[in-house]
């Protein structure tokens, strides 16, 4: 086996790629965006390609400073992971809330408007740029919280945690991008989305489950 292939079976590879795609299945602006886009058949994998560098950029930049960070002081390090898990157990019951009141899964149904604006090349990737990095949700799900979990893996196993991080990110917004564009409106079913709310909340909560282990 070569050493390229080994990051990809290791357990903080597997970890930071499903705690990415945990975070990011949660219907929010920015996958609402992508959505729109592609309904609207408007730079679909223009929006896409900006999405994944912008997600991979906030995952360094959570990786890479918050683990010197955490390295200065194990008290630091044991407060920001105990943090993440908190923030994990809630959010993970904010998506088991919406899977148990599907109503709320409204907002897949409102990401296209009845007269949709003709954006440019220009236009489409300022606005996944903003909706990217103007979204302090997104700062919170991808730098802090990625950043925090990774601590747990210490070095190097952090830069393999925040690989996998990134490919989960990558994949989705893939899988998302050729998803619209050959669904189309059907992926506006509120079933389908509350049942990917069902399955964002099982992973945060086992997430969560092993961020605290590693705190004993």
């Amino acid at each position: 086996m070569s050493t390229l292939a080994i990051p990809f079976f290791s357990p903080a590879f597997n970890a930071g790629m499903v705690l990415s795609l945990s975070l990011i299945m949660a219907i929010g602006p920015q996958n609402a965006h992508v959505l729109r886009m592609g309904l609207q058949r408007q730079h679909v994998w223009l929006t896409v390609g900006v999405c994944i560098v912008a997600d991979v950029l906030l995952i360094a930049l959570g990786v890479l400073g918050l683990a010197q960070l955490g390295g200065l002081s194990d008290k630091l390090q044991g407060a920001l992971v105990g943090a993440g898990v908190l923030f994990l157990a809630v959010y993970g019951w904010e998506a088991a809330r919406r899977f148990m009141q599907p109503a709320q899964a409204a907002v897949v149904a409102s990401a296209t408007p009845a007269q949709p604006a003709t954006l440019s090349r220009r236009q489409a990737v300022a606005s996944a740029l903003a909706f990217s990095w103007l979204n302090p949700h997104a700062w919170l799900d991808t730098a802090v919280l990625i950043g925090t979990a990774s601590l747990a893996y210490g070095a190097p196993g952090n830069t393999v945690f925040g690989l996998g991080a990134a490919v989960g990110s990558t994949v989705w917004f893939v899988v998302l991008g050729v998803a619209v564009f050959w669904l189309g409106r059907r992926l506006g079913s509120a079933t389908l989305w509350r049942w990917l709310d069902g399955l964002v909340a099982v992973m945060m909560w086992g997430t969560a489950v092993f961020l605290l282990k590693s705190l004993f």
